[in-house]
């Protein structure tokens, strides 16, 4: 697999690489049904190669705007938190109480599949004895043998000004090694500035770091702690951590898709 992943990227390189490609799908159908039409070779590829994968634009603007509104609706979430109390960053975010909305629970549902496919073949390039589940409803069953029944789709908020330091969205023992995150707002319209931002460590070498920029309706996914980096003596865990650079101007939204649950 790994290697077929390679033959990917590099034909993917050729043609300028995967850091602006948008993988479309035009976004008819259900959730289900455009998760399945998404390249997931080449996403597979640039997760190997890069640690994340620009897919879409999978959510309509209608579907973006639905899950706005929603922020609005305190009812629909189970805590809020202000970043800047924590010192996060400068902005806010609310996960998302139980039951889910369906649009949530469907991209949770059906982009953990083939995400599980990709995390196994991370651990075994990584030598460990750990295995995910094949499917969602088992790693959550997973999560809840763990203690950890509280579920972490969120929606994040951000103003002129805001932004998101450096993190891992950690919760627990059980963590699945992939994520995503659904644009929601209109870069250029909505907002300026505020690009999705992962740093990667390496081992006895300057960090890497990457600005992404996203259009409505796309999603970015990404490792949520480290993922297989190959070296002169096979491959190592490269550590990677995501945030979100200054808002310049206008509201930003976006929905995280976090497929453990919280403690």
């Amino acid at each position: 697999m790994k290697a077929a992943a390679d033959r990917t990227a590099r034909s993917a390189s050729a043609r300028g690489g995967f850091t602006g490609a948008d993988y479309g799908t035009g976004a008819p159908g259900s959730i289900q049904a455009r998760l399945a039409a998404l390249p997931w070779k080449a996403i597979e590829a640039s997760l190997w190669h890069f640690g994340y994968a620009k897919a879409g634009p999978l959510l309509t603007p209608a579907e973006c705007a639905e899950l706005i509104a929603m922020y609005a609706d305190a009812g629909r979430f189970r805590s809020r938190v202000d970043m800047a109390r924590f010192k996060f960053g400068v902005g806010d975010y609310q996960y998302f109480a139980a039951p889910l909305p369906p649009l949530v629970q469907a991209l949770r549902t059906h982009a953990y599949p083939p995400l599980a496919a990709i995390a196994n073949q991370w651990e075994a390039a990584l030598g460990t004895a750990l295995l995910h589940p094949p499917d969602f409803a088992a790693l959550e069953a997973l999560c809840r043998r763990r203690g950890q029944t509280k579920p972490t789709p969120l929606l994040l908020h951000y103003e002129a000004g805001g932004y998101n330091c450096l993190h891992q969205d950690l919760y627990g023992d059980v963590v699945f090694p992939l994520q995503l995150t659904c644009f929601l707002s209109r870069r250029g319209v909505d907002y300026t500035g505020g690009d999705f931002l992962l740093l990667e460590q390496r081992p006895r070498a300057q960090s890497r770091g990457e600005a992404i920029a996203t259009e409505q309706g796309e999603l970015v996914i990404f490792t949520t702690r480290y993922r297989p980096a190959e070296g002169a003596r096979g491959f190592y865990r490269a550590t990677v951590r995501h945030g979100v650079s200054r808002v310049l101007a206008g509201s930003r939204y976006t929905l995280g898709v976090i497929f453990h649950d919280a403690k």
